[in-house]
């Protein structure tokens, strides 16, 4: 009964209650988009880095190394020479190299050139055909397959660079040998192939810059002789090496020394990518404050509303005593239509808070390749916000919720 009461009187001024609720729901919005936006940031860039240490690279800016050879989304501070780069892959300090070998794309997905040790390190396995093996041949991840329509057997021309409207390499064609599984990593927006292909396609196009080429003859013999393509290693160049060591000697002292005595980097994506979060962490904060502050907002707005409803409905609390209604009751109706407004504004901002990260990763997964769940539940900080929601609301009902306790029924009614 009392609830019921509750729930009509909140609509009592529709406009006051609304103000109220948008409010709210901002507040909700902001604080659950950031919510969900940090922790399945943190996983994301946390898995993919798993199992690296150092990456080894050109020298210019760790981060740009780090989020171009790790995460794929920027571009490469430069190339390495492959031979100088094996000197150090062989060290008895190193577990495991994976060299990474960048320069075209389709469809704006990146064709990257490495071994079948980076689809290992991700745990990606070949749900249909199998592994590349010979030049021009390609693994492609999930993403790519599901996206780009394509499947083990299809061909198709790379474009130079990053950009997608990038000049178009009809040298040689790739040739898809087989569709990874899905990680939910970097692993499943790329296109895999050997490095020897990599080369090959830079090459045969420099040299194509100088002669006229029949394109229609290249097509063809392109299908026949990729097995005998055969590239020598010297003065060839590769982007990264992902290096993973046996002890932490070599975490602590090649990032000292590979300068020291290369033209190379070596950075750590657990460093680089703390110095990113605490980068992001300010701005993300300064939201987190903005939130905090329009919620306190609504919390006023609350306070006003139900305090100036109830100089309008004093004669109604009134005649509710008359006809029996408790004191408590009388608290707990003021109370409820104030949790009713908070309930409203909590389930209204976890919708649009959700929706808003449906729109911020379908934008995120065009231009990174890095897609954000918004159906996930994070109830620990989703949980403590609703909390926080009821007790801003229970704050803003208190002095309304007291004075209609404290109501004096003879003097209202005689003032009646």
């Amino acid at each position: 009964m009392i609830t019921k009461l509750a729930w009509r009187n909140t609509w009592f001024k529709p406009l006051n209650t609304t103000l109220s609720i948008i409010l709210l729901t901002a507040s909700v919005a902001i604080i659950t988009v950031l919510i969900l936006l940090q922790k399945q940031f943190e996983e994301k860039f946390s898995s993919n880095a798993d199992g690296i240490d150092l990456v080894l690279g050109a020298q210019g800016s760790p981060l740009q190394l780090i989020l171009s050879s790790v995460y794929q989304v920027d571009a490469p501070t430069g190339n390495i020479d492959y031979q100088e780069a094996k000197k150090w892959m062989t060290n008895p300090f190193v577990k495991s190299a994976i060299p990474l070998a960048f320069g075209d794309n389709y469809h704006g997905f990146k064709i990257v050139g490495t071994t079948t040790d980076y689809m290992e390190k991700y745990a990606a396995k070949v749900v249909s055909g199998k592994a590349f093996e010979k030049d021009f041949e390609v693994v492609v991840g999930s993403e790519v397959a599901k996206k780009l329509n394509l499947k083990t057997g299809d061909k198709f021309f790379g474009s130079h660079g990053d950009a997608e409207e990038g000049e178009v390499h009809e040298e040689h064609a790739y040739h898809i040998v087989g569709v990874l599984s899905e990680t939910g990593k970097v692993i499943d927006n790329l296109i895999l192939s050997n490095i020897q292909s990599v080369w090959a396609m830079h090459d045969s196009h420099e040299h194509g810059e100088t002669e006229v080429h029949d394109h229609d003859h290249d097509h063809a013999e392109a299908d026949h002789h990729h097995d005998a393509v055969v590239i020598s290693e010297e003065g060839k160049e590769i982007t990264a090496v992902l290096l993973k060591f046996r002890n932490k000697m070599g975490i602590v002292t090649w990032p000292r020394m590979i300068p020291q005595n290369t033209k190379m980097q070596a950075a750590s994506p657990a460093i680089e990518i703390n110095r990113l979060f605490t980068l992001f962490g300010v701005g993300l904060q300064a939201l987190q404050y903005l939130a905090y502050g329009i919620m306190l907002i609504s919390g006023i707005s609350i306070f006003i509303a139900l305090y100036n409803t109830l100089k309008e409905r004093k004669y109604e609390f009134a005649l509710l005593r008359v006809n029996g209604a408790t004191r408590f009751q009388l608290l707990y109706l003021v109370v409820i239509e104030s949790l009713i407004l908070c309930v409203l504004g909590y389930l209204s901002g976890t919708i649009v808070g959700r929706v808003a990260l449906l729109f911020i990763s379908g934008s995120s997964e065009e231009e990174f390749k890095m897609a954000f769940n918004p159906f996930e539940f994070v109830w620990e900080k989703e949980g403590f916000l609703f909390l926080l929601t009821i007790f801003v609301g229970a704050l803003a009902a208190v002095i309304p919720a007291i004075k209609a306790y404290k109501l004096n029924i003879s003097k209202t009614l005689a003032n009646a």
